[in-house]
């Protein structure tokens, strides 16, 4: 049965980065493994060394033009047949997992229809995958629309302000009201030092997180991200990848 991990928080926490080391994590171990990019600024390409990717919203794109101004020689096209080829086309595959990247926000007028032929395209795909991580939005956009149905577990990546477990707060309350199909909610906080690690663990135990794993400031982080180097190829004892070891099998794995 294939395990759905969503990793989300706000901004600058570094979500994008704690994906990118869990996807390094699992492709290592030899999953087959779903990497789907649903957040509007698509950042985690490039954390992974991929470039110039084509996206899930140029083909919802292309179909609601389809669907809005229907060729009059082909009126009756088979949209869903159209829909999931254009999906298979996008799909990146790069050395030890697939790539998926939802792209930017949808256009005027209604895509509900369009939705919904790929929430059915999108609940095929994903069983085809021992894993699939999501780095989301910390809007849930793509959750709220239901277009990934369930999640075993959502992650809210936080920093060690108070702002940030608030945000983790915000999106347990969200879960919550959108009624969703997400099984675990844990937060793992990131850039965490001596200095602070004890007041995220009061932290999260004053507003009942699941505190999932503390992963230290590494510097090899920022180092690579300012060279362009992908993720992907941090060695083995950086400090933050021997974390996201710990916290993966916490998850399971």
């Amino acid at each position: 049965m294939t395990k759905v991990i969503a990793i989300t928080g706000k901004g600058g926490t570094g979500k994008t980065a704690v994906a990118a080391l869990l996807i390094r994590y699992l492709s290592k171990k030899g999953k087959f493994l779903l990497a789907v990019d649903a957040d509007a600024d698509t950042n985690l390409p490039e954390t992974l060394g991929c470039e110039n990717v084509k996206t899930i919203g140029d083909a919802k794109e292309f179909l609601q033009v389809e669907i809005t101004n229907p060729r009059p020689d082909n009126p009756d096209m088979n949209k869903e047949s159209i829909l999931k080829s254009k999906v298979y086309e996008i799909i990146e595959e790069m050395p030890g997992y697939d790539l998926l990247v939802m792209g930017r926000p949808e256009g005027s007028g209604c895509y509900c229809y369009v939705n919904n032929l790929l929430r059915g395209i999108m609940d095929k795909l994903i069983t085809n995958y021992d894993v699939v991580v999501i780095d989301a939005e910390a809007g849930l956009e793509h959750f709220s629309r239901k277009i990934i149905r369930d999640i075993d577990d959502l992650i809210v990546v936080t920093d060690a302000s108070r702002r940030g477990f608030r945000t983790a707060e915000r999106i347990r309350e969200l879960v919550s009201e959108l009624d969703s199909n997400v099984g675990n909610i844990h937060v793992i906080a990131n850039k965490v030092t001596d200095n602070n690690r004890n007041k995220i663990e009061e932290l999260a135990g004053d507003l009942k997180l699941s505190l999932l794993g503390t992963i230290p400031l590494d510097s090899k982080i920022e180092e690579f991200d300012i060279g362009g180097v992908p993720l992907t190829e941090l060695p083995d004892d950086s400090v933050a990848v021997l974390e996201i070891e710990k916290i993966a099998k916490k998850l399971g794995f």
